[in-house]
């Protein structure tokens, strides 16, 4: 299983938000430690909102492959759906050139949705827009000259398309939420799948791996080409009730946010005990109960290939991230592979 982190380069902590340049400049520290440390993976999200950062996830991505030397180096996700895939390619095929083979895009049509009219979409053709981007933006991946019409963009005759990346292929895997049709899709084009839970219990979304896995094979597809990776909030501290007592306050206040926007009741206490629990999506604790849920995780769901923890939290220090990562890759990550083992 690769263990990675995915940022939305926020610069909020609790009551402090931080300078834009301070903020970017904490993020590639956490990006370059990630790397020293030993873990398998790196994603920036896409947001175009004033609290968030990662606007422009590819160019972030360049910085911080300037500065490591083996991490793989993703998107989480590309809002495809809102993007011309020509540009979409061209970025993440520089990004390759630049990290030598470690670049990767998650495409997804996002649970965020001021990226539609900053571009000019109308949110009706929510799903009509990624089907079509997703189809151009895999044929570029196939081919230096794409002959392509479509009616979301003007139409390409044997137009090539550069630069070409490192790797032959540019991994792309599909983001997904909780809908059907959306797994459906990925295991009928084979694309490997990541799935972002972010509350209630993980098993819950086994039957929806199953369909993914079993369009998969209906396509002929073998099982070594259906990926699946998890992407859930998490931290790890020095031990349980250090986790805890660091986190709450902070998901706490970001979560109930989120939900007046949303229309979500506050968090409580009582909720977020039972998401620490061992079938709830947190994944918040000391290395070796993190460790012990993600092989639980995995084995509810049928195996997963990675997971991605999401810890930009409300209240959660620069400090506090730096020493969270680096207990997932001298701690979690050993714990995980002897297990394994």
């Amino acid at each position: 299983m690769e263990i990675g982190i995915d940022s939305f380069a926020s610069a909020l902590y609790g009551s402090n938000t931080l300078t834009p340049v301070i903020a970017m400049e904490q993020l590639l520290e956490r990006i370059k430690l990630a790397d020293e440390v030993g873990l398998d993976v790196f994603g920036i999200g896409e947001h175009h909102k004033k609290e968030f950062l990662d606007s422009a996830t590819a160019v972030i991505l360049a910085a911080a492959a300037a500065q490591t030397r083996r991490i793989r180096l993703t998107s989480a996700v590309t809002v495809l759906s809102a993007a011309d895939p020509v540009r979409v390619f061209q970025s993440f095929a520089t990004l390759d050139l630049i990290s030598k083979g470690r670049a990767e895009i998650v495409v997804g049509r996002g649970s965020s949705i001021e990226a539609y009219p900053l571009f000019g979409f109308n949110l009706n053709d929510y799903d009509a827009l990624f089907r079509e981007k997703l189809e151009l933006l895999l044929q570029i991946r196939e081919q230096e000259f794409v002959s392509w019409s479509g009616r979301f963009r003007p139409a390409l005759d044997n137009q090539p398309v550069y630069p070409r990346p490192y790797q032959e292929k540019i991994p792309v895997w599909l983001g997904v939420g909780g809908t059907p049709e959306s797994f459906a899709r990925a295991g009928a084009l084979g694309l490997p799948l990541m799935v972002a839970i972010i509350g209630g219990n993980t098993h819950r979304f086994r039957p929806l791996i199953d369909l993914y896995k079993d369009a998969g094979a209906r396509a002929g597809f073998g099982q070594d080409q259906l990926k699946v990776g998890l992407h859930s909030p998490g931290y790890v501290g020095t031990d349980n009730d250090a986790a805890i007592t660091e986190y709450y306050p902070g998901y706490a206040e970001l979560w109930t946010k989120l939900g007046r926007e949303r229309g979500w009741p506050p968090v409580t206490r009582q909720q977020f005990d039972q998401l620490i629990g061992p079938k709830g999506v947190l994944l918040v604790g000391g290395p070796e109960r993190v460790a012990e849920k993600l092989l639980a995780h995995s084995e509810s769901l049928g195996g997963i290939s990675r997971f991605t923890f999401q810890m930009d939290n409300a209240g959660l220090t620069h400090q506090q991230l730096m020493r969270s990562i680096e207990l997932i890759g001298s701690k979690v990550i050993p714990l995980l592979r002897s297990e394994k083992a």
